[in-house]
């Protein structure tokens, strides 16, 4: 190995733990109340394009409705990425409140949560909600014909 090589090396290692450090945030989210069964969500991490990064946790176990998480499956997603990080769908009306690790090197460089939900037998919404990725805890409300009422994340 020569010393350029070897250079290079140690600075990748040297890099690693920076890379690596991740912190866990809390979504929050509250449904509206509205008919029909439970809704699936899919949240997950844009770059400041809008480009799939990565998932962060999905609502509801049957992956044959994942299809209509239309964004969120668009980029090819494969179910080792997020195997984990499924739970139950969530009814009208009910509050979903997860932690996550993310991290430290998404937060404040552009990146977004989004969140894409769906319901049997009903509309499908890509990207209804949209929040940039920052170290200040933010909020937002669903759009008129989706089925978030709210979503929060804290740190």
């Amino acid at each position: 190995m020569n010393k350029t090589t070897f250079t290079l090396a140690l600075a990748g290692l040297a890099a690693l733990p920076a890379l690596g450090q991740a912190r866990e945030i809390t979504l929050q989210t509250t449904l509206k109340e509205y008919r029909g069964n439970e809704a699936y969500l899919a949240f997950y991490v844009t770059d400041a394009q809008g480009n799939y990064q990565r998932t962060l946790w999905v609502s509801g176990k049957k992956a044959k409705y994942y299809k209509h998480l239309r964004d969120w499956v668009r980029d090819g997603n494969k179910p080792a990425e997020y195997d984990g990080l499924t739970g139950a769908s969530v009814g009208s009306g009910q509050t979903l409140e997860v932690a996550v690790e993310l991290e430290d090197a998404l937060i404040d460089a552009g990146y977004e949560i989004r969140i894409d939900s769906a319901v049997e037998d009903k509309r499908d919404n890509r990207a209804e909600i949209k929040v940039p990725l920052t170290q200040q805890p933010s909020s937002a409300t669903g759009s008129a014909t989706g089925y978030v009422n709210t979503f929060s994340y804290q740190f």
